[in-house]
């Protein structure tokens, strides 16, 4: 019997959770190691929706169709337009399990629950990746090292693993976000912005965005274009002074949308970043990416979580498909190709949105989608 290699998933996302349970399903044990000292340590940010043919298939291929469709939310699947008056411009309401609503929570918990016990390794930072002469690399954490015939680099936008791979790094790409945090229920006129899904507000290259999740949560953000030293020194600010940036930035705009404004919980500040558009590497026996460590993109394509458990697909049928890295290396090449057109809409979307007739754009965009 073919004894397996011992396998290293850097990152308890869900990508690297998705190529766990994935490996687990075909009889090939894997270890994530996961930063995190628990599951419930932190927000896992937003609201995810998952398309037929490749986030949801992935989670197929793992058998967990039935507990995703258990906590999706289809009918969370509206778009409102809206320009800086508080005009609505756009109010459609999706349906179905095209692409249902799934919180980032609920999937790594369906994800985590799927996984044997000891799989992952909580509070295991990863500092260092090290090769060794044997052609097996190093894991290196605070809690010493250990070698692995495949380490898998699922550790996002800053990874690990990608630099003995690639000397591509993220690049600022002209807008700053402030994330923002409300309840349905004590902020029922955001609600009503959100309509069924989301809402975008789009002004000139300016946008504010509301997001409905589960469990009475809806997720906002304020974006807008900043050379990235005033978006860096926002990071730093006081979220008194992060509120009044946002004010003078949207000056101007209906109240009812500044009102997300003062009234959303401050969760964080965040840079747009990017990989090169079209980034891939020379495949490496022993090493490879999936998800943002392989093509960090911003959001504007919906396509990064969906990417990141179609690549888990991908990795999971080649590493476990008895043959050499050859299958390893053809599955990269169909990462890096599916990612590159993701990639360029993503970036055709983040130009439409920040534009100087952005709301124009955005509107043109719904209306091809609800033609097509």
């Amino acid at each position: 019997m073919a004894i397996s290699p011992r396998i290293a998933i850097i990152g308890g996302g869900p990508g690297g959770l998705t190529l766990a349970r994935l490996l687990q399903v075909r009889g090939m044990p894997a270890t994530v190691f996961e930063r995190d000292p628990h599951a419930a340590h932190r927000p896992q940010g937003g609201s995810l929706d998952l398309h037929v043919e490749t986030g949801q298939r992935a989670l197929r291929l793992g058998g967990l169709e039935a507990a995703f469709r258990a906590h999706a939310r289809p009918e969370d699947q509206g778009d409102r337009l809206y320009d800086p008056s508080g005009a609505l411009l756009f109010d459609y309401v999706g349906d179905g399990f095209e692409r249902p609503e799934i919180d980032r929570t609920d999937l790594r918990t369906i994800l985590l629950d799927s996984l044997d016990e000891g799989t992952v390794r909580w509070g295991a930072k990863v500092a260092d990746v090290r090769p060794r002469t044997n052609g097996t690399h190093e894991v290196v954490t605070e809690d010493g090292a250990a070698a692995y015939n495949i380490v898998v680099g699922a550790d996002g936008a800053w990874s690990r693993v990608r630099p003995l791979l690639s000397d591509a790094e993220p690049l600022y790409e002209g807008v700053v976000f402030v994330e923002l945090g409300f309840e349905a229920q004590t902020h029922p006129f955001v609600a009503e912005l959100a309509g069924s899904g989301k809402m975008f507000a789009v002004g000139d290259n300016r946008a504010l965005v509301a997001q409905r999740n589960g469990h009475g949560h809806i997720r906002g953000y304020a974006g807008w274009r900043a050379p990235e030293a005033e978006a860096r020194a926002l990071v730093r600010q006081s979220p008194e002074q992060v509120r009044a940036a946002m004010a003078e930035v949207f000056d101007g705009w209906a109240p009812k949308l500044t009102e997300m404004i003062r009234q959303g919980t401050l969760l964080a500040v965040r840079l747009l970043s990017a990989l090169p558009i079209g980034h891939r590497w020379t495949s490496r026996p022993g090493l490879t990416l999936l998800g943002d460590a392989a093509h960090l993109m911003s959001p504007f394509a919906g396509e990064g979580v969906n990417l990141a458990l179609a690549d888990a697909a991908d990795l999971a049928e080649a590493l476990t498909s008895g043959r050499d890295w050859a299958a390893v290396a053809h599955a990269e090449t169909m990462i890096a190709e599916r990612a590159k057109i993701a990639a360029e809409d993503s970036a055709g979307g983040l130009r439409s949105v920040f534009s100087p007739d952005g709301a124009a754009r955005v509107l043109q965009h719904y209306r091809e989608r609800i033609a097509a």
